[in-house]
């Protein structure tokens, strides 16, 4: 990165950082660009400069979070010995970081709300690929260590990645105890499935 590389990241997370506190305050929605304005005491031409939109200045502040969440993560997964224990690992730090971040609100309102210009639907979408590849890397360390049955990694990655956001949104209202619980219990029936034989017969295979 060169000298102005680097200026220029400055500048956008100094941006970034002001209008944190708004974000965490107001929401997203009732945030507008005037107030990051007032806040940062930068003009609405430089930040539209840096970051384009208010959506692409909050999107920066999520690819912040996800950076800090894969730092946390990676301090943590060597404690973990088997990638069925990495899972129930990766349960308890989901629940703690939804629980505890002071922008998941906001976030919730930006993933929800209307849709987004092409260039932030890229990086949404790009964001969502990295979470596929990191899930899709652990599901590949169970089947290699015999954990888990051969099966396509990139569909277990999408079936673990629709869990984790369902089990995100509807534990909002829960404790943290409560939200934990479900997320075990959630990911217990991940791994070994609901369906049971019949009469004591063998389970007939699905189409």
């Amino acid at each position: 990165m060169n000298k102005k590389q680097l200026q220029t990241e400055q500048t956008k997370k100094k941006l970034a950082d002001a209008s944190r506190a708004l974000f965490i305050q107001k929401g997203y929605k009732a945030t507008s660009i005037e107030d990051i304005v007032a806040a940062t005491g930068s003009s609405k031409g430089n930040i539209y400069y840096h970051f384009k939109s208010k959506e692409g200045l909050f999107l920066y502040l999520i690819d912040e979070w996800d950076r800090e969440w894969e730092e946390n993560w990676s301090s943590k997964e060597p404690l973990y010995q088997t990638a069925t224990e990495k899972l129930y690992g990766l349960a308890e730090q989901l629940v703690l970081d939804d629980m505890n971040h002071p922008l998941t609100k906001a976030a919730d309102e930006f993933f929800s709300g209307e849709k987004k210009e092409n260039d932030i639907e890229e990086r949404i979408a790009a964001m969502f690929e990295r979470h596929l590849d990191f899930n899709k890397r652990l599901i590949e360390e169970g089947i290699d260590q015999g954990e888990f049955k051969q099966d396509e990694a990139s569909t277990l990655a999408v079936v673990l990645e629709s869990l984790i956001v369902g089990l995100s949104q509807l534990t909002r209202k829960q404790s943290p105890e409560e939200a934990l619980r479900l997320y075990r219990h959630a990911f217990q029936i991940y791994l070994h499935g609901i369906a049971g034989p019949a009469d004591g017969l063998p389970i007939a295979a699905g189409p």
